[in-house]
């Protein structure tokens, strides 16, 4: 067991130590592998040189749970795991989930709710004084005042809610070095105010330089639109190069500040945190349960990169990762596919090369590493800017030499491509390998959704920028002889989405020729710009209104329109056709998405989901060479039918 750090004062003790450093507490199961940020940060201090024992998973209704090893010498380390615990918990209708990925077995009901506020109320119970660091996507998206779509209202900083002395946000490893650094020092946690990527609590501004205030929150309570400024602040002062030391005011409480980001890891920092001794698999003590599920999809996966340029609205990347990439060198990441084909699980397939979009490798333009990104612009939407640097050449020389690591048949791209900077590149020999050698019949590309008006608010490039890439993915597989398909991620009831731009979609999707197995509402998670909006109705970075479908029965609406062919969604697309003044599209018509309801001689309605599979019926019995059956209309269609030629 001693490959693994300890989860036992057992297994401390047969390491020879007497008191751990720090203690390590996460909602997720202990899975070491550089996927999970406790591996992750739990591993690079240890090459520092300090001691860490991970709790995971503790029982947050008792306190001995979380005194395993005792008082730690330095401080407690709290994470809620590798998703916020609310969005791990419950759907988007707010119903209870039924599976925790990241639990052994897929069990529920071994995290709290708010994770990183219940157990480190825990500690502080027990525990007065020992410094509390929090850390990870919960902690790091909800470090100031937000918006909590569970509770549908503003909740203050989780630092006060929690307990805690510090947060330590976005990427962690500088941040969490230096803490620890100077908590060996001996410096007090309460005079740790002047770190990069960290937030704390103080009395009084005075010792600041030059901090921008923030509307306070007692204010941002009263008024929507303050919150919509503060978010706007928040929004531009998320790089390390220029952002503010940013302060939010809480009366009687204090003041809850943020300091600029930590800088991007370089090259050789990246390396080393992914060359760190992982185990690359979860502790035995989960084998009985079969494992912890999550790891199955990244086991044979390759993170090549960290932040993203595309600047997605209902995105939290901005937030947590950064708008500036962040990457490993071609050998790091050969040399991690080589520890792939000696696992005897690994049948020569490489599952994933990428991270939060696959085709980013480099910093989208040259100033970003001295001077930041630009607060006032983005680098792909509306359009991309002209110093933006599309250039596949490296990516596609690392695919190149994976191909030919010894032992790999394939190597699979699935974490998503940003089309638009694939068309940006006047090159096309990414795309060209890409159809050839990365994909397998489907392309998963997220263009999430078709009118210009939902995709401006989305931060989305237009349509046309979708139906371009199509053209050329298209060219590029009958140059291969190839039969491979664009599968289209849409997304419903965004902010900016009435329902006249619903039924365009949901006529778009007729056209495709197919009907999606799932439709994604959209989720409002903290600190993102969508979620600002849901909230205020108001763009912050704009200033202008902003329609949000809110009530559950117009959600349920708009996702029933996507999905028009199912009989269960009759009713409801038939009410948002009447909404929309769209009873055209109710009838036998070759551009029609259901029929009208007919009765039979025994005086009951009857129906059939789809006018086309009428169409198809009547055709069939009056030409005697049709298909015993109408070709079904699976995502193999998907493009056959000429969208351009279909809808106006």
């Amino acid at each position: 067991m001693q490959d693994f750090l300890p989860v036992t004062k057992k297994e401390m003790k047969q390491r020879g130590w007497e008191q751990v450093d720090f203690a390590y507490i996460t909602g997720d199961a202990y899975v070491d592998h550089p996927s999970f940020g406790t591996a992750i940060i739990s591993r690079l201090l240890e090459s520092r040189g300090y001691k860490v024992g991970i709790i995971p998973q503790p029982d947050w209704r008792k306190k001995e749970s979380i005194q395993v090893f005792g008082e730690p010498r330095l401080g407690f380390l709290v994470s809620a795991g590798n998703m916020d615990s609310m969005v791990n918990h419950y759907t988007v209708s707010k119903k209870h989930r039924q599976k925790d990925s990241y639990s052994p077995g897929g069990q529920m009901g071994l995290r709290p709710d708010r994770a990183v506020i219940v157990y480190s109320n825990l500690i502080r119970q027990t525990y007065k004084k020992t410094p509390i660091i929090l850390g990870g996507i919960e902690a790091s998206l909800r470090r100031l005042a937000h918006y909590d779509y569970w509770e549908n209202k503003l909740r203050r900083s989780v630092l006060l809610d929690s307990g805690a002395d510090l947060i330590s946000y976005g990427m962690g490893e500088h941040s969490v070095v230096e803490i620890a650094e100077a908590l060996e020092a001996g410096i007090p946690v309460k005079d740790l105010t002047y770190l990069p990527g960290t937030v704390f609590r103080t009395d009084s501004l005075e010792s600041l330089e030059n901090p921008c205030v923030l509307p306070s929150y007692s204010e941002m309570q009263k008024e929507p639109l303050a919150y919509a400024r503060s978010f706007a602040v928040q929004y531009r002062n998320t790089d390390p190069f220029h952002g503010r030391i940013l302060a939010e005011d809480y009366g009687t409480q204090g003041y809850v500040v943020q300091n600029p980001p930590s800088l991007p890891l370089t090259q050789l920092e990246m390396d080393d945190v992914y060359g760190l001794p992982y185990q690359r698999t979860w502790h035995p003590r989960y084998d009985k349960e079969g494992g912890i599920p999550a790891f199955s999809e990244i086991k044979f996966s390759l993170t090549s990169n960290r932040g993203c340029f595309g600047g997605c609205n209902f995105c939290a990347l901005t937030f947590h990762q950064g708008r500036i990439l962040q990457t490993r060198s071609h050998e790091s990441l050969i040399e991690e596919a080589a520890t792939f084909t000696r696992d005897p699980d690994f049948k020569g397939y490489i599952h994933d090369v990428g991270g939060p979009t696959a085709n980013f490798r480099q910093p989208s333009c040259e100033k970003q590493l001295k001077k930041g990104v630009c607060p006032q612009r983005q680098c792909l939407f509306p359009k991309p800017c002209p110093n933006l640097k599309a250039d596949h050449r490296d990516y596609v020389q690392l695919l190149r030499k994976l191909r030919v690591v010894p032992g790999v048949k394939k190597v699979f791209i699935r974490s998503g491509i940003r089309f638009d900077y694939v068309l940006a590149d006047k090159d096309k020999t990414f795309l060209s390998e890409l159809v050839r050698h990365h994909i397998s019949g489907q392309l998963r590309v997220a263009p999430e959704h078709v009118s210009d008006i939902v995709l401006s608010y989305m931060g989305k490039p237009c349509h046309q920028v979708y139906e371009k890439f199509l053209l050329e993915y298209s060219r590029e597989n009958e140059k291969t002889g190839k039969k491979q398909y664009a599968v289209p991620y849409f997304m419903s009831s965004h902010p900016g989405c009435t329902m006249r731009e619903a039924v365009k979609l949901a006529e778009y999707i007729w056209d495709l020729g197919f009907m999606p197995e799932q439709v994604q509402d959209f989720y409002p998670t903290p600190s993102t710009l969508s979620t600002c909006m849901y909230y205020t109705g108001i763009h912050p970075l704009t200033g202008e209104k902003v329609y949000v479908p809110k009530n559950p029965h117009e959600k349920a609406i708009q996702r029933a329109l996507m999905q028009y062919k199912n009989p269960a969604n009759r009713e409801l697309v038939l009410e948002g056709l009447k909404m929309t003044g769209r009873m055209d599209l109710v009838g036998y018509g070759p551009k029609c998405l259901i029929r009208p309801l007919r009765e039979n001689h025994g005086g009951q309605q009857h129906t059939q989901g789809s006018s086309r599979n009428a169409k198809n019926s009547r055709n069939s019995k009056n030409n005697k060479n049709s298909s015993a059956s109408a070709k079904k209309n699976t995502i193999r269609n998907i493009h056959k039918k000429n969208s351009r030629g279909g809808r106006k």
